[in-house]
């Protein structure tokens, strides 16, 4: 602060500058930072990055049952998407560790435009 109770606007400034390279840098981290979640006992495995952009799905051959293609289907849709979710809270965990502590220097963290907390 500079006499008169006044705040120092270069500074503001050059704070706000760095929490916003910061920022980035925490978001590129994230969609670079893969994450797996899983379902059924590690049958279906999904892939995303910490940003929750899905980039990967293996399913284990045992999951398949050549006896009965329809309910096979219906239960490799049901583990897609429980790997899925999985992965993706995976990914709101670590967006919370990277993006948690630069939300919290922006004023707290709840009812910023564009963070998921």
């Amino acid at each position: 602060m500079i006499p008169g109770g006044q705040p120092n606007m270069q500074q503001l400034l050059q704070q706000a500058q760095k929490m916003q390279q910061d920022l980035a840098a925490a978001q590129q981290e994230l969609a670079e930072t893969p994450v797996e979640g899983s379902a059924g006992g590690g049958l279906v495995k999904a892939t995303v990055t910490g940003s929750g952009e899905l980039k990967g799905l293996v399913i284990d051959p045992k999951a398949v049952d050549v006896e009965s293609a329809e309910e096979t289907a219906e239960t490799l849709a049901d583990l897609v998407l429980a790997a899925v979710r999985d992965a993706n809270a995976s990914a709101q965990q670590l967006q919370q560790q990277k993006l948690g502590p630069l939300a919290q220097g922006l004023g707290g963290g709840s009812g910023i435009p564009g963070l998921p907390f």
